[in-house]
């Protein structure tokens, strides 16, 4: 049986991403509106409710409202941050051991949360980094990340270079981090934009040697290694490479790849996670947990 797609917000950078990665698919129809239609109430309203499942790349305001307009069977991802810490939703990070195949409401993951998680969420729950550290989180995201203001700004602007922000801490990714990582404390979190299309390094620094459990570099590589080496979207590095890069024009990629640093005193440690902020960060975990939701092969329409 195919099965009904509605992608509400689908000429937004993720919503465009991901009819580009189910173009062409023969287990799935996607329904689309006309551009004259697209923000019309009743038009969305008969769409999300005719569909199986609908993807909403939407502002979070307007994530809620379309909720709204819901009144069918019609199973929901959510690719904005109203609901990731919403009870009633299954945060749609199936590497965590969430059921997103049995839900009926999944919210999409982040992008910074998606490396940030990806890395910590296993050492705390393996013990080795204390669910009550005082964590921070340093990382540096591709510019289509801001969506279609921040595109144009950079497009527009060819003297800007970087963008460091979130000078208040209080980003709206912060209380998922908190929350599916398990920890007693908000992470300080710092964001910074480069000029690249795509592409994102999350960085969480360690003072092992002031941890209590002081973890050595191979407890956590094990312990990456446990919850990682069966999933094909996430590939634990062992080797330690002399620098990671972000490309200005890298492909579209639904890969997270995850090194651990430490020096050889074993003192201090640097946990990194590479990825796309629109592939595994956005568009490309909605696909993998779309195809979950609806049975079918969970790499369909990835490109890894």
């Amino acid at each position: 049986m195919t099965v009904t797609v509605f992608i509400d917000g689908a000429v937004g950078t993720t919503g465009l991403e991901i009819r580009d990665r189910l173009a062409g698919r023969g287990d799935l129809a996607v329904v689309t509106l006309a551009d004259d239609r697209r923000k019309d109430v009743t038009a969305r309203r008969e769409a999300l409710n005719d569909a199986d499942i609908a993807i909403l790349c939407l502002p979070d305001d307007a994530a809620r409202e379309a909720m709204a307009l819901i009144d069918s069977g019609t199973r929901v991802i959510d690719g904005s941050s109203a609901h990731r810490t919403a009870d009633g939703w299954t945060y749609g990070f199936p590497e965590l051991g969430l059921d997103v195949a049995g839900a009926a409401n999944v919210s999409n993951p982040g992008c910074y949360p998606t490396g940030f998680l990806a890395l910590v969420a296993p050492l705390v729950r393996a013990g080795l980094v204390p669910h009550d550290w005082p964590l921070t989180v340093n990382a540096i995201s591709g510019y289509s990340g801001g969506g279609k203001s921040l595109i144009e700004r950079f497009d527009d602007d060819e003297t800007l270079a970087f963008r460091d922000y979130g000078f208040a801490l209080e980003h709206k990714h912060v209380p998922e981090m908190q929350r599916h990582a398990g920890l007693a404390h908000p992470p300080v979190f710092a964001p910074m934009v480069a000029r690249a299309f795509r592409g994102m390094i999350v960085e969480v620094p360690l003072p092992l040697a002031a941890l209590p459990t002081r973890p050595s570099r191979a407890a956590m590589l094990d312990a990456l290694h446990a919850a990682y080496d069966h999933q094909p979207v996430i590939t634990v590095h062992d080797e330690a490479p002399g620098e990671l890069l972000i490309a200005r024009d890298a492909p579209l990629s639904d890969r997270l790849d995850l090194y651990v640093f430490a020096n050889r005193s074993g003192e201090q440690a640097r946990l990194v996670a590479c990825l796309d902020n629109l592939g595994k960060g956005a568009a490309g975990a909605a696909v993998q947990n779309l195809n979950l939701m609806a049975g079918l092969d969970p790499l369909a329409g990835l490109v890894l």
